[in-house]
């Protein structure tokens, strides 16, 4: 029985992968750095171990590294922002050093179809990393993928919103650019297949699916399964790099993320996978049917204990919620204990510390809830002196709750989407920060809206709540 190490098990494509592989028997651990993400997201198994890792640390990179048969490297540092290229090199050179001071066996590396011409960072990213790891003389099988359609992946969001957000789409000229997008389920084969191999060189294979298309037509296919007619509108003025700077607007998916995405759509992306389907044979699944699937299984990330698998979660999820949330908040760092700062955050909604900040506000967004569909706003505090899940807090509903640590409510007023509220407190030995966050997957053009409405009000309520929590804090006896 193989241990195997997922780098990255908290994206799109690793968080899945894992309960695969401990089906298939693996001793699997699941490493990242947004480990309580991961922990939210993944069922737990008896072969499953999640470790925080952050790549970074080079010596906390080898530390981990040293015992594992099989590697999977599903890393990417688009998230990082504009320096993601050095980011990601720094990373790559890391996990070399620590595969040189191991026992691994073989490493499988997910990256990107390299086009014929022309480049960009996210590209040079992953050719550049694929070659670096090589330096460490353990076999690597590099698998180079175009497009991976299904629900959760970046550039699949990323169409998905435009559609169900903008029924005119302007868009640059690499809208007819093609390619030969691949379903998840297709991938997932090839992963598993290769984790069975045990190669003595390296291998570097194209996946893509059946179906090369132009951009253009997957906007089509996506806009027919979800019944959202499209005009789409090409023109030279719109270049990717301008396109970029909107996509954080209309889309849900980060706009870090995106920008690295759109500046490599300017080539073909289309995958010769002859040879790794004569070695690893399966039935590759049709677009139009990878793209059906995605839209029935899209509301499935809400089931996770992210939203403490709440019924009242589950019922209100709709069609065209953006799956990537937006998001906004505030922290700050301090000497207190997590128990004195507990001591305030728990007391969230009662009638003697309400918001804790701009209690007026909070109020008047609750009478605002009658032009929405709502009703007169009800007032509710928790009965007990403890928070605990199924709570209720105004119209907020308590649906994560740990100790000392963190609180995560379900947002329950009328709006165009899906939100939650978490405050988190987090130990860092001689300090501790105290987190705020707000959460809102928007439903469509109205979901986006409607937050870019409430953004004045989020610019300076959330920074005023972190601090009246730690100036009460200081206050207790």
């Amino acid at each position: 029985m193989k241990n195997v190490l997922v780098l990255g098990a908290s994206g799109y494509v690793g968080s899945q992968l894992l309960t695969q592989l401990c089906a298939q028997g693996y001793n699997v651990t699941a490493a990242a750095r947004q480990i309580d993400y991961l922990r939210a997201r993944v069922v737990p198994h008896s072969n499953l171990q999640l470790n925080y890792l952050d790549l970074a640390d080079k010596q906390a990179t080898q530390n981990l590294i040293q015992h594992f048969d099989l590697v999977y490297f599903l890393v990417h540092g688009m998230a990082h922002g504009h320096d993601f290229l050095d980011y990601e090199i720094s990373l790559a050179e890391n996990f070399k050093q620590a595969l040189l001071q191991s026992s691994v066996k073989h490493v499988i590396y997910l990256s990107a179809i390299q086009p014929q011409t022309g480049d960009s960072y996210h590209l040079k990213a992953r050719r550049m990393t694929g070659d670096i790891i090589r330096q460490a003389n353990i076999p690597i099988t590099e698998l180079r993928a175009g497009v991976i359609i299904g629900p959760g992946s970046a550039a699949f969001e990323i169409m998905r919103d435009f559609v169900y957000n903008m029924p005119i789409l302007i868009t640059p000229k690499w809208v007819d650019s093609r390619a030969n997008p691949i379903a998840l389920e297709n991938l997932n084969h090839y992963l598993l297949e290769i984790a069975q191999e045990q190669p003595s060189t390296h291998q570097l294979y194209e996946i893509g699916g059946p179906d090369t298309l132009s951009y253009r037509d997957q906007f089509k296919v996506i806009a027919k399964a979800v019944n959202k007619p499209i005009t789409i509108w090409p023109t030279s003025l719109l270049t990717p790099k301008m396109a970029s700077r909107w996509l954080g607007i209309v889309t849900s998916v980060p706009s870090s993320i995106g920008a690295a995405l759109l500046s490599g759509l300017e080539h073909d992306f289309i995958a010769n996978c002859e040879d790794i389907q004569a070695k690893y044979p399966q039935p590759l699944i049709r677009f139009e049917q990878m793209v059906n699937n995605s839209i029935q299984h899209e509301g499935t990330f809400v089931r996770s204990n992210v939203w403490g698998y709440d019924p009242a979660a589950f019922s209100r999820w709709q069609p065209g919620f953006g799956y990537y949330p937006k998001q906004t908040g505030a922290e700050i760092t301090t000497d207190l204990t997590t128990k004195q700062l507990w001591q305030i955050v728990k007391t969230i909604g009662s009638r003697e510390q309400g918001y804790f900040f701009a209690n007026s506000l909070w109020r008047t967004r609750e009478w605002l809830d009658i032009f929405f569909g709502g009703g007169k706003p009800i007032r509710r505090s928790p009965p007990g002196p403890e928070l605990k899940v199924g709570d209720f807090i105004d119209s907020w509903k308590v649906i994560r709750c740990e100790d000392e640590a963190f609180i995560s409510l379900l947002f329950g007023m009328k709006g165009p989407g899906l939100g939650r509220l978490e405050f988190t407190i987090q130990d860092l030995g001689d300090k501790r920060t105290f987190n705020v966050t707000a959460w809102w997957h928007p439903q469509g053009f109205k979901g986006l809206l409607y937050w870019f409405a409430m953004m004045p009000a989020h610019l300076f309520i959330f920074k005023g709540m972190v601090k009246a929590i730690v100036r009460k804090a200081k206050e207790l006896p």
